[in-house]
């Protein structure tokens, strides 16, 4: 069977309408979620449709991340369905690393999403059981608005589409450069200038690390708790951990946790780095937010080079007001204040997700919702999570299309037969 049924054009003057019937399903997003879904349909026989808004493969890894970022975690455990990491590389890549795999995977199960592609709308059509999807793409003066219709509609754009700008008091009287860690790259145009970070996740924490590198002097505010764990600790105890919850409460795993941390990094609350009440097992499965992995910012924090402030009160002309009454003077502000899922602004549902953008259900269930909806990577568990929603999407899909491809051989070999029995 082709990949697309029918393609019908409108056009009015530079505005052109056009609609396609897709044999498969439409996958929204080229990042690693829709690669490995992609992939494992492949591997499944079903054809496809990935859309993309930007014009390249995995545009959060490749346009909105600093340069020095490496994987958190070891390269084992971020590897997509059906296709390890090389041998050659490193335990935990670079980005540029990690980008050239995601590369190679497209290449190797022949992905070749529609980029520049923007998602206007999706709903299910109630009558025809048929998603309808909208999308737009500009070309000079031209704008050309595609409808896919499609029986199954997968949702790969993930929990990081766009990103969070908080609403802090004078913000915009700030007068000094203001960006986003998304837009961060380098401390190198930071030299010799003070700059205050405002967040301290594990971006806010490397990207303080990475102005100390360029003879910065960053400060960092941290306005609530933090559970921070060296990075091989992490990757070790986690083992560990997986091991001792088949006989322990999930609390008392913690407790051991935590004891184990503070045997190696000491008390990190006389820093400002408050932990949380609920331990970082706890804390991931519950809200799914991920520990600090420590690179190296928490010496440069005991050092002092990195100072760590409380939460902002106001903004004002090159000046920061902080809750303790404190006010400072800084040339520079870079907000890692995270990402937030972008589904509510064109998913026509309510059922499936919610109001964040997220499935209402939680892992291991949020991967199908009803009338032939799929969700890829909004577990709050990174590429292995990803990775378990694709392989479950493509499983279900593939069931229901070998077996309606299977009946449909069937029905046309039986009318052959009874048409060569009627001559």
């Amino acid at each position: 069977m082709g990949n697309l049924f029918r393609l019908v054009d409108q056009d009015q003057g530079f505005f052109q309408r056009k609609w396609t019937l897709v044999n498969g399903p439409v996958i929204i997003g080229a990042g690693p979620s829709g690669l490995a879904t992609a992939a494992c349909l492949r591997e499944q026989g079903v054809p496809f449709v990935v859309l993309e808004r930007a014009e390249c493969i995995a545009s959060l890894w490749q346009k909105r991340t600093y340069d020095r970022l490496k994987l958190h975690l070891p390269k084992q455990f971020c590897q997509l369905p059906k296709m390890p990491f090389p041998e050659d590389f490193p335990e935990y890549p670079t980005k540029g690393q990690f980008i050239e795999y995601l590369e190679s995977y497209a290449k190797h199960f022949d992905i070749s999403p529609k980029f520049n592609e923007g998602v206007q709308s999706a709903r299910y059509d109630e009558t025809s059981g048929f998603w309808r999807v909208k999308t737009i793409v500009t070309s000079g003066s031209n704008k050309t608005e595609f409808e896919y219709i499609c029986r199954w509609l997968v949702v790969a754009t993930g929990e990081n589409a766009e990103r969070v700008v908080p609403d802090i008091d004078g913000l915009d009287e700030f007068g000094g450069e203001i960006i986003h860690a998304c837009d961060y790259k380098s401390g190198e145009k930071f030299q010799g200038k003070k700059v205050l970070v405002v967040g301290c996740g594990n971006s806010g924490m490397e990207v303080s690390l990475d102005l100390c590198n360029h003879n910065a002097s960053p400060s960092m505010v941290v306005r609530s708790s933090v559970h921070v764990l060296p990075r091989n600790f992490w990757e070790i105890n986690v083992r560990i951990s997986l091991l001792m919850l088949k006989w322990l409460p999930i609390w008392l795993v913690d407790k051991l946790l935590l004891i184990l941390a503070w045997s190696v990094l000491g008390n990190i609350e006389k820093y400002g780095l408050k932990r949380p009440s609920m331990g970082p097992l706890e804390l991931k499965n519950t809200k799914g937010k991920t520990p600090v992995l420590d690179i190296g910012a928490l010496e440069k924090i005991r050092s002092g080079d990195i100072n760590v402030v409380p939460g902002i009160k106001r903004f004002s002309r090159g000046q920061v007001e902080l809750f303790n009454g404190e006010k400072v003077d800084f040339d520079s502000i870079v907000l890692a204040t995270g990402y937030r899922s972008n589904v509510p602004c064109w998913l026509q549902e309510g059922e499936f997700f919610s109001k964040n953008g997220f499935p209402k259900a939680h892992f291991p269930n949020g991967w199908k919702g009803n009338g032939g909806l799929y969700a890829v990577g909004f577990t709050r568990r990174g590429l292995s999570g990803a990775s378990s929603d694709a392989i479950n999407i493509a499983k279900d899909i593939g069931m229901v299309w070998k077996q309606e491809t299977k009946q449909h051989t069937k029905r046309t070999v039986a009318c052959h037969r009874r048409c060569i029995s009627q001559f």
